[in-house]
C-alpha cells in the first residue's frame, strides 16, 4: 500500500496517543507527521502544506474546529473525532469521510480507513460503453404527489416533504409545515419513485428527507438515531442493516 501523511489536531494528548497507536495496528502505512493541539497552529500548518488525511477533533481549546476552515482552504479529506455528536451533520457538508465518536472503537476506526483507501484507488480504465451509458437520460423521479385536504385534492411538491411514514397499514406524507396526509403508495413503491439522493428508507416504517434532518445520535447496536424537523409520533432510528448506506448517503 502507498504511504500515508496523517495530520492529526487534537487537544487531548491520551486521546491523540491511543488514535496514533491505534492508527499503527490498523495500518502501518499511515504515518502521523504531526499533532496539533489548536486552531490558531492548524490554520498556520495548513496554510503551507495539506496531508492526505486529517483527523479532526471539533472541541479544540480555543474553540470550534469548524473554524479553521473559515481561515485556510483544507483539500484534505476528513475524518472527524470527537466527543459531541451534534455536530455530525455541519461536519459532513465539509470535506468529512467520517465522523467517530471518542473514544474511538478500533472497528469504527478501520472502516473509516477503509473508506479513505478506496478513494485512492486509480479511476477505471476508459469504457467507451459506460460512457455512453452515462450520456442516456437518467432516470425520472416524482416531482409531485396527489394528496386528498378535507373535500379538496391538493398537489404536493416533492420539496415540501419532509418524509412519509408508514403506521398499521397506513401511509403518511408529512410536509415540512407538519401537516400529515394519507397517501395512495406503499413505502416499497414510494423507494421507487423518489430521488435517492434527495430520500433514504431508514427502515421499515419512515423514508426521509435530508433536508428534515435536524440532529443524528449514536443508539445501540451500531444504529443511529434521527432527530427530524417536523417531529413524528414516533422514533426514528435507522435498522443495522441501513446504517452502513446511510452513512455514505448522509456524506454524500
Amino acid at each position: 500500500m502507498a504511504k500515508v501523511q496523517a495530520l492529526l489536531i487534537e487537544d487531548e494528548s491520551p486521546a491523540a496517543r491511543r488514535l496514533t497507536r491505534m492508527l499503527a495496528e490498523i495500518d502501518p502505512d499511515i504515518d502521523v507527521i504531526d499533532t496539533l493541539e489548536s486552531i490558531k497552529d492548524a490554520v498556520a500548518w495548513l496554510r503551507n502544506r495539506q496531508p492526505d488525511l486529517i483527523f479532526l477533533d471539533i472541541h479544540l481549546a480555543d474553540g470550534l474546529s469548524f473554524s479553521i476552515f473559515e481561515r485556510v482552504k483544507v483539500d484534505s479529506p476528513i475524518i472527524f473525532t470527537t466527543a459531541y455528536d451534534q455536530y455530525a451533520v455541519r461536519a459532513f457538508k465539509l470535506n468529512s469521510l467520517d465522523y467517530l465518536l471518542k473514544p474511538v472503537e478500533r472497528e469504527e476506526l478501520a472502516m473509516a480507513l477503509e473508506k479513505f483507501r478506496k478513494r485512492l484507488l486509480p479511476p477505471p480504465i476508459f469504457d467507451i460503453e459506460a460512457i455512453l451509458a452515462a450520456l442516456q437520460p437518467g432516470p425520472s423521479f416524482q416531482q409531485r404527489f396527489m394528496v386528498s385536504s378535507g373535500e379538496k385534492i391538493r398537489s404536493i411538491p416533492v420539496e415540501e416533504v419532509a418524509y412519509f411514514f408508514g403506521q398499521q397499514k397506513f401511509v403518511f406524507l408529512v410536509t415540512n409545515d407538519g401537516r400529515r396526509h394519507l397517501i395512495d403508495h406503499t413505502l416499497g413503491q414510494l423507494e421507487e419513485l423518489v430521488d435517492p439522493a434527495r430520500f433514504f428508507r431508514i427502515n421499515r416504517q419512515f423514508i426521509v428527507s435530508f433536508q428534515a434532518i435536524r440532529h443524528m445520535f449514536p443508539h445501540s447496536r451500531s444504529r443511529i438515531k434521527i432527530e427530524l424537523e417536523p417531529v413524528p409520533d414516533i422514533e426514528a432510528v435507522v435498522s443495522i442493516e441501513k446504517s452502513p448506506k446511510f452513512r455514505e448517503w448522509i456524506g454524500q
